[in-house]
């Protein structure tokens, strides 16, 4: 009971698709280079910084300035 398979036959892809995939190919192989990149950039930085001596803060940083918080006045919502 031998059964012959039929034989495969791909689709041919459209030529406006393939040219659009191997632009998306390109833009995420460019996307990965800058991250890369940028990563050689930090850690390059951050040993500079090292060899510079440079301490971190010693102090928190934050995201509000210092002193008493300003209050503004409330006003009724427009309906």
């Amino acid at each position: 009971m031998s059964q012959e398979e039929p034989e495969y036959v791909p689709e041919r892809m459209p030529t406006r698709v393939a040219f659009l995939e191997a632009l998306n190919g390109i833009g995420i192989a460019a996307g990965m280079g800058m991250l890369w990149i940028m990563e050689i950039v930090r850690n390059r930085y951050f040993k500079l910084l090292d060899w510079l001596n440079f301490k971190p803060r010693t102090r928190r940083a934050s995201a509000f300035p210092p002193g008493q918080a300003k209050h503004h006045a409330v006003r009724e919502a427009r309906r």
